[in-house]
């Protein structure tokens, strides 16, 4: 890939910076840091851009919080950065480099991008294991150690070093990259992309050089079907290998199976051939929480933004009995959609008012 200039000057245009105040303060309107950006936001574009021409931008520190994450409720480390000038910067940033990115970015790598998503990864596979029986025989699944903490700077720096040759752009990617302690600091806006940019080497090597079929990834977590079992016994070492070279390892639950034996437990569902489910411990999920908004005498935007987000994932899968018995009963979805409808219309006032 020839390597690119001239970035940071859009990255500092005016229009931009501004452009990247509305994007980072989307959600965050009612906030009283955002708001009195959002009063200004010609002015507070003004400061950063000086503060970026002048260099003299530095990270602000980072607010450090504890979350329960996911399904399995494991505990994560989230590094909250400042609104301002932090976010705005790092979207500053993004408007300009993800296209660059993009260019390289694997087809069926498909988390934290715009128009691909659990979705698309999720119809990819039910079509695959419908419709080639055979080389859907086999199925790796594997995901990395501690992926962004493990994530090393240097390495990531010489990425960006091979498709970047503007020195003041990859100064402040630097700052970025080493405004964490351990790997990417997970809360940042650019650590997604970062994250997916690092394994692009991975992804291109394991269908160019692996020649793989079918390879699906979702951020660290990667599927990979083929009708051969030693093939995919030996693509999980060639995996290792490079990995290693990256600084990165592979969990030790790594699973190799034959797909008829037992589904496939992928982006939050069960994948069988013909059929598919949500994980159980998602489907208790949704059931509480139907039953909690039953309880309550108004329903609030959260709990109406959460079912429509719930809504979603179960229309994609098999689970009409499911939806009669636990959640229709308890929840109206045009009540839900008139409640989000309505927090929108607010925000969008807010907005032209800016």
């Amino acid at each position: 890939m020839k390597r690119i200039g001239n970035i940071y000057e859009k990255i500092t245009e005016l229009n931009n910076i501004e452009a990247a105040i509305y994007k980072a303060s989307k959600g965050k309107g009612g906030r009283k840091s955002v708001e009195k950006i959002l009063d200004s936001p010609t002015f507070y574009a003004m400061q950063i851009q000086k503060a970026l021409k002048e260099k003299t931008f530095k990270p602000s520190p980072y607010i450090e919080m504890k979350i329960r994450d996911g399904s399995n409720k494991k505990e994560r480390t989230i590094y909250k950065p400042m609104f301002y000038p932090d976010q705005v910067v790092h979207w500053s940033i993004m408007l300009q480099l993800e296209p660059l990115l993009m260019r390289g970015m694997y087809d069926l790598n498909c988390a934290s991008i715009k128009g691909r998503g659990i979705m698309r990864g999720m119809r990819f596979v039910k079509k695959i294991l419908v419709e080639d029986r055979k080389y859907t025989k086999y199925c790796l699944k594997l995901d990395i150690k501690k992926f962004y903490p493990s994530i090393d700077k240097e390495v990531l720096k010489r990425k960006f070093r091979k498709i970047l040759k503007d020195r003041d752009t990859l100064e402040l990617l630097d700052l970025i990259i080493d405004s964490g302690v351990d790997g990417l600091p997970i809360g940042n806006y650019t650590s997604q992309w970062f994250a997916n940019f690092y394994l692009q080497d991975l992804d291109h090597y394991i269908k160019e050089q692996l020649h793989i079929k079918y390879y699906i990834r979702y951020m660290d977590d990667m599927v990979l079907f083929s009708n051969n079992k030693k093939e995919l016994r030996k693509a999980k070492y060639a995996i290792d290998d490079f990995l290693k070279a990256e600084k990165l390892v592979i969990k030790e639950n790594w699973q190799l199976f034959k797909t008829e034996s037992r589904p496939l437990d992928f982006l939050g569902y069960r994948f069988y051939r013909g059929y598919t489910t949500l994980r159980r411990c998602n489907f208790l999920r949704i059931k509480r929480r139907a039953k909690k908004m039953s309880k309550k005498k108004q329903i609030t935007y959260h709990d109406a933004a959460a079912m429509l987000s719930y809504s979603g994932w179960l229309k994609h899968c098999n689970s009409h009995n499911y939806q009669n018995k636990y959640i229709k009963p308890y929840v109206n979805y045009k009540l839900c959609k008139e409640v989000v409808r309505n927090e929108s219309k607010k925000n969008g006032k807010h907005n032209k008012t800016e």
